[in-house]
């Protein structure tokens, strides 16, 4: 057995609302071994509870085959997360509201749990080894079917008991189209990845399935895709604003769907806030470095701070983990 497989581990896992992504990750947060899995959402809440606890036994009995001494296990997801209290406070794609999540996962697992936040675990893990490592003050902004933030200021997370963090939701078009939420305009309807695709769809009258096609179209030209990716731009920009006048970032790394634009999303974003700062900090717009490993490893690192007590986001960084299987 080689002896990078002796030693000691924690279990991660990513519960999303299409798919489970679960590690056994060493000290260094390098994974010795991964698992996807589909997440049951359509069968209901416990059906994904019970299949979140059957891929950590799976993981567990794979620490236990390659001589790994586990430590516990990290557990993100979606939604309104009150880490504290160990619970799921509300997410509409997982039909959870103010569930004990954590001690329903350890009960069903017989494993020690560390709940948390998909997008704050993420968060911490690119300060902690991606695009932002060094920075103290940082928002990480997954831009997908929706918009949300993790928000790091000091070096600390800011929870407010799960509900920090709604940048989605933040009215950029007070006379905008509904919201999900509620409201109208907010920023989700307008720059999300699927508001995006279905602007272009209604205004063009072709129909697209997703943002990367109206890139693809905005780099050959197509004038429908230009003002619709414009308007979203705009958007960004002004909600970034907002963010860059009342909690000063120095870096805001840009990740999800939306972000594998590159160019043709950074460098206008970066153009549109810059007009509508003054004084300000300007932050770094940066795309994420992680991809779509960074919930995962961010829920590893809270399993080891649970073990090994607080680590500030400002140590020592090991080196970014090379992806395994």
């Amino acid at each position: 057995m080689p002896d990078d497989f002796v030693g000691d581990c924690v279990i991660a896992l990513d519960v999303g609302g299409t798919a489970m992504k679960g590690a056994l990750l060493d000290r260094e947060l390098k994974p010795l071994r991964t698992v996807r899995r589909a997440t049951p959402r359509r069968s209901g809440p416990d059906a994904v509870i019970a299949e979140t606890a059957a891929v950590l036994r799976d993981l567990h009995r794979s620490a236990v085959t390659r001589e790994l001494t586990v430590h516990g296990a990290g557990v993100v997801v979606p939604g309104v997360v009150d880490e504290e209290n160990r619970t799921a406070v509300y997410s509409a794609n997982l039909g959870w509201r103010d569930l004990p999540l954590a001690a329903l996962i350890e009960d069903a697992s017989g494993l020690p749990v560390s709940l948390g936040h998909d997008v704050r675990a993420g968060g911490a893990a690119e300060c902690r080894l991606g695009a932002a490592r060094g920075a103290r003050d940082v928002w990480f902004v997954p831009v997908g079917t929706g918009i949300s933030a993790a928000v790091f200021c000091d070096g600390r997370p800011v929870r407010a008991h799960g509900y920090a963090g709604e940048l989605g939701h933040v009215v950029v078009e007070p006379d905008g189209e509904p919201c999900s939420c509620g409201a109208r305009g907010c920023l989700e309807t307008v720059a999300s990845a699927a508001a995006i695709a279905a602007t272009y769809s209604a205004r063009s009258g072709r129909h697209v399935d997703g943002a990367a096609k109206v890139a693809a179209l905005l780099a050959r030209d197509d004038p429908d895709a230009r003002a619709v990716w414009d308007r979203a731009v705009d958007a960004l920009a002004t909600a970034f604003a907002t963010v860059t006048a009342l909690l000063a970032p120095e870096v805001v790394v840009l990740g999800g769907g939306l972000a594998e634009a590159g160019a043709l999303l950074l460098d206008p974003l970066r153009a549109s806030l810059a007009r509508r700062l003054t004084f300000q900090r300007r932050p770094e717009l940066v795309p994420a470095a992680l991809d779509d490993m960074a919930g995962c490893l961010g829920a590893g690192l809270a399993a080891w701070r649970t073990a090994d007590g607080a680590m500030p986001l400002g140590s020592p960084s090991p080196e970014r983990p090379e992806a395994a299987s």
